[in-house]
């Protein structure tokens, strides 16, 4: 009776596991229908590219770690306030056929990462370096956006 009772326990794990997994999958379709995971293994989905976002009272300044990327294969676009890397990370030896696998931590293949922008960039100021494996992107904020200084008078 112990036995039964262990299955079930295992079962009911096991649903949990993939309800989270379609509650997941639900939430990125919401986004326009793309997946906003990346193609990194694991137990859990991340994002790709792993990014940081600052602002100061000129613009939005974004780092996404990249390594190992050809920047030929990168593309950064920006529609609205939303932002989008994509690109593709080939595999380390593609040529090479191996007969196992004793580990397989860096994964390949192509990515998307849409960022939701928390306020308006002048898009025609926009530029993207890629250095040392992190793509810099400066988005300088619009007119707009900006904090306008009001000088008070002293009457």
């Amino acid at each position: 009776m112990m036995l039964a009772r262990d299955l079930f326990r295992e079962m009911d794990a096991l649903r949990h596991e993939i309800d989270r997994a379609f509650q997941d999958f639900d939430k990125s379709w919401a986004h326009g229908g793309r997946s906003r995971i990346g193609f990194l293994p694991g137990r859990s989905a991340r994002s790709y590219p792993l990014i940081n976002l600052t602002e100061d009272e000129n613009g939005l300044m974004l780092e996404a770690l990249a390594p190992g990327i050809d920047p030929e294969n990168l593309s950064v676009a920006i529609q609205g306030n939303t932002l989008t890397i994509a690109g593709e990370k080939k595999a380390v030896h593609p040529d090479v056929k191996v007969e196992a696998f004793h580990r397989n931590e860096r994964a390949a293949g192509r990515f998307v990462r849409n960022i939701e922008l928390p306020v308006p960039i002048d898009a025609e100021k926009i530029s993207a370096d890629y250095r040392q494996g992190i793509l810099h992107i400066t988005l300088p904020k619009s007119v707009e956006a900006k904090p306008k200084r009001i000088e008070v008078n002293v009457v």
